[in-house]
């Protein structure tokens, strides 16, 4: 009888809280979550909000700087382009111009050094013109010496004189 009391009472007691017993507990728990919820939204979830808030702005900006630095960057490489192709073509504009000054002034020398060769040729063939009179002179002057030694030899002393 004992065991029918307890089994008794095991029932009345799982008639009064099954599964859906709607008592006071139930509007407690949702107060409770709220309070939870409440709580976390101030301590955690917004400072967690404002700081990927700030995370975003702070990569957006930094995006839009890297983009005006590299648009700063891609002008002055194009603007360094420009003045190098153009200290190129100044460059080549100057050696160009030595390179016909150089064969100017080489055409000059050439010319100068030609009139000079020029000038000594023609002193060298007066001074060898002047030489072969000279010796020409000279072998007149010693044609007609032998000349007469020969007659003299060969016509005698007297007969040469005579003439």
């Amino acid at each position: 009888m004992t065991q029918w009391i307890t089994l008794l009472a095991v029932e009345e007691v799982a008639k009064e809280g099954g599964l859906f017993d709607l008592d006071a507990t139930l509007p407690l728990m949702a107060i409770q979550f709220l309070v939870l919820a409440l709580i976390l939204n101030a301590t955690l979830y917004k400072p967690l909000g404002n700081a990927i808030d700030g995370r975003n702005e702070y990569i957006r900006t930094n995006n839009l700087e890297a983009q005006e630095r590299l648009s700063k960057a891609q002008a002055l490489a194009q603007q360094y382009e420009q003045e190098l192709a153009h200290s190129r073509r100044q460059a080549q504009a100057i050696v160009a111009q030595a390179q016909a000054e150089a064969q100017k002034i080489a055409a000059q020398n050439i010319a100068a050094a030609q009139q000079e060769a020029q000038v000594q040729r023609e002193k060298a063939a007066s001074e060898i013109e002047q030489q072969k009179q000279q010796a020409l002179a000279s072998l007149e002057t010693q044609v007609d010496a032998l000349s007469r030694q020969i007659l003299e030899k060969l016509l005698g002393a007297d007969l040469v004189s005579q003439r």
